[in-house]
Parts: structure tokens; sequence; C-alpha cells
């Protein structure tokens, strides 16, 4: 089992002290499609504000598989990795709609609206086994009920296997889960790094601008400097706790900036030849 490659590309990147670059996409398989061949490391598929559908989704990973690529790649993972953004917000401690997400197959989960410890400790259970109180790596304790058949096939490993690598990274260095966590209010800032203090298995924290500037009073004003002070709170309490942190409106007027700022989780729009990727992959040195 330790001798699997590293399937979550995301995950790849940055692991190796990399930028990643993802996008959201929209949830229906042709867009999916389309996304598999481009130079993502990962998309998010998008079903927050899109009408939850877990067979479209499930449709939305299998038009990503593209055998001639796994077989020149030489590795069962996929060129560009599939994760979901699901639709609940944290303080509806949810955690339905990430358990079917991943046993279709994904391999990170990105939860909205993630203000409390409390909210933060349940979306990371929610993206885990459980385990015995006397195992390694037991907190946060695991909810996700046992049914991965599709994400099994989907992986293409065997169930043992899967079990093995279900966890989330880095927490478990092995891990294939990514899980992110949206900061989105000033709650959730002012409670960031006691969340990231006590509940490990948090994989990135993903700054969302658009609602944080909502409750500021500056919506959609992505310069302003009120809300450039917040964002920037959030970059340093990451730092400080090395977490990585992303930015969801990355472009190439401004992705070298955010590079020179420390995000390391960049998506750079819907569009699938959006120019902030092309120059982001340039200035981080990608290509």
């Amino acid at each position: 089992m330790s001798g699997l490659p590293r399937l979550n590309g995301v995950i790849g990147a940055l692991e190796k002290g990399q930028v990643a670059f993802t996008s959201f996409c929209p949830p229906n398989p042709s867009d999916a499609m389309a996304f598999a061949s481009s130079d993502y490391d990962g998309i998010v598929i998008e079903m927050e504000h899109n009408p939850w559908d877990s067979a479209n989704l499930r449709d939305c990973l299998q038009y990503m598989l593209l055998r001639g690529q796994l077989v020149k790649g030489g590795s069962l993972a996929p060129k560009v990795t599939p994760m979901c953004r699901v639709p609940v917000n944290g303080v509806e401690m949810a955690q339905w709609q990430a358990k079917q997400a991943l046993d279709a197959g994904c391999y990170g989960i990105v939860f909205p609206h993630i203000s409390t410890v409390e909210q933060a400790y349940n979306a990371v259970a929610a993206a885990r086994y459980p385990r015995l109180a006397d195992k390694e790596r037991h907190e946060p304790q695991g909810i996700r009920g046992d049914g991965p058949t599709a994400a099994v096939r989907y992986w293409g490993i065997t169930q043992q296997e899967y079990y093995a690598k279900a966890d989330v990274w880095p927490y478990d260095p092995n891990g294939e889960i990514f899980c992110i966590l949206q900061i989105e209010d000033t709650l959730g800032i002012k409670n960031l790094p006691d969340m990231l203090k006590n509940v490990p298995g948090i994989g990135a924290i993903l700054i969302g601008e658009g609602d944080l500037g909502q409750e500021l009073g500056f919506p959609r004003q992505y310069d302003h400097p009120a809300l450039l002070e917040a964002m920037a709170e959030v970059v340093a309490v990451c730092k400080e706790h090395d977490v990585v942190v992303g930015h969801p409106h990355a472009t190439a007027a401004n992705v070298e900036a955010l590079i020179e700022q420390g995000y390391r989780f960049l998506m750079t729009g819907v569009s699938r030849t959006y120019p902030g990727l092309v120059k982001g992959r340039e200035v981080a040195g990608r290509d």
C-alpha cells in the first residue's frame, strides 16, 4: 500500500513546495471533460451555488477519466484532480454531502462558511473514517460512513488500499483527501488561530472574499483597503501555523502579487482558458 503513487495532483504540487492551480468547474459533464486535459492541478466542481445532484457529480468525475492519459502517464493519478464544493454552511453542521462526494470519488472537499472551531472540527470529521482512541491520529473523530464502492472503482485501487489512502493530508502524510475550509466572515477570522491550533487535518484555508466583502460593507470591491487588511490577517495566521492559504480570484493582473504574499492554492476562475493560469504557472516556475 505504501508503494502506491501520489494520486491527488493538488497535494502532489503542494508537498513539493509548489503553488497549486485550480478552478471552479460548473457541475456538468461537458465542462468537466474539457477541464480534464487542461493544465490545472485540480478543479472544484461547484455545487454550493448550483443544485446538489450526486448523480451528476458522479457523471462529471467519469467524464474526466482519459484512459490514454493514464496509460501515457504510467499512473492511476488523474491529470486534473477532481474535488467538490458542497452547499452546506458550517453552522448547519452537516456531513452527508461530503460523504456522497467522497464516495463518488472526489479527492477533496471545499467546506463553505466555516466560522468556529466546532464547525472546523465537524468539517474535517466529515472527511474521515472513524478510528479508536488508542489509534494514531484518531482526532478529529471521523464520522464518514463506510460505503466507498464507487470511489474505489474510480481511483482504480483495492478497497483496502483505498482505506489506507482515504485520510486527510497533510495530517496523514500518505492521505489523498484534501480538506479545504473557507473563511468568509469576521467571526471566522477571529476564530482562525484556534481552528488551526486545535483541529488537525485542515489542508488549506480558502478566503471567501466575496462574502467577507459583503459583511464588511464593500461587496465586490476586491481592492477595498478594509477587505485587503482582513485577508492579509488570514494569510498571516496561516503562515504562522504553516497551513496552505488559498485565493479564489487569481487573475493575470494579480497572480504574481498573490504568490509573493504567500498564497499557494490559487483559483483562476471558471473559464478553461483563463489567462491567470498561464501567467500564474509562468510566475510560479511551473512551465
